[in-house]
């Protein structure tokens, strides 16, 4: 919605894979055989602030549906909740969403949110609903060599496996953990979309810090009962800075994951 108001499958080198399972071998067993899914590495982090309740969204919903089936990308959505009002409530609206959203604001000097906006790699805002530009944001991370740290993350029986590259420290950075649900089909009966069923795509359904990177490769495990009570389609993990301000900044490294069929 142009009017604002006031105020990856799993995602991860294929050339690091031998690394990551002698990794998890060292420090906490064998894997199980399907846990380790082979994809490509992330060149960017997109992320998408929508509403059900823009109309202007649908076509940033697709769009991100497009670059997540890209298999270099981390695509996340992150839906709002201040478009509630008009007359439908956001499903998947979360207030840590719009949280972010507002402190990604601060951090560009906007003056406003609004939707669908799209955010590469934590330092690149664009329109969502302008695919060219989205594209564009896309070829100048590329070209920016964005990325440098390695994320490596992989399922085993019981755990969450993650390991974090070293590399040089540009400023402070939170190891980032989110969780996501592979897709919701919404029908829409009130406010802007009424009648309209749309597919959301990766929605995100919560995240927290995990700790601080500060340049040493380091490795983290997560209860992997934890991690599937707080979604159905996987993780995503960002190293990201963060300004003297406590906003969030450029993302250094990314992975993402998803569960496995039956997991």
């Amino acid at each position: 919605m142009s009017a604002r108001p006031l105020a990856t499958g799993t995602i991860m080198g294929k050339r690091r894979a031998f690394g990551l399972i002698a990794f998890a071998i060292a420090s906490l067993g064998a894997f199980a055989a399907s846990a380790t899914p082979d994809v490509e590495r992330p060149v960017a982090v997109v992320e998408l602030f929508t509403s059900q309740g823009c109309n202007s969204c649908p076509n940033a919903d697709s769009l991100l549906g497009e670059l997540a089936e890209r298999g270099d990308v981390v695509a996340l959505a992150f839906h709002v909740d201040y478009w509630d009002y008009l007359g439908w409530k956001d499903t998947l609206a979360r207030p840590e969403n719009t949280e972010r959203q507002r402190d990604y604001s601060r951090m560009f000097g906007n003056r406003s949110v609004y939707t669908p906006q799209i955010v590469v790699n934590g330092s690149i805002d664009v329109k969502g609903s302008k695919p060219a530009r989205v594209e564009s944001a896309l070829r100048r991370a590329q070209m920016g060599h964005s990325l440098p740290v390695d994320v490596d993350l992989a399922f085993n029986d019981d755990s969450l496996l993650i390991g974090i590259g070293g590399g040089k420290v540009a400023a402070e950075a939170a190891i980032v953990i989110l969780y996501f649900d592979e897709r919701a089909d919404v029908a829409i009966t009130q406010g802007k979309n009424r009648g309209q069923t749309h597919s959301y795509i990766h929605p995100v359904r919560a995240y927290h810090a995990a700790g601080m990177w500060q340049g040493e490769s380091q490795e983290l495990r997560m209860p992997l009962h934890e991690v599937q009570k707080k979604s159905s389609g996987g993780v995503a993990v960002l190293v990201q800075e963060i300004n003297a301000n406590g906003l969030p900044g450029t993302i250094r490294g990314a992975a993402m994951i998803h569960h496995q069929p039956g997991s």
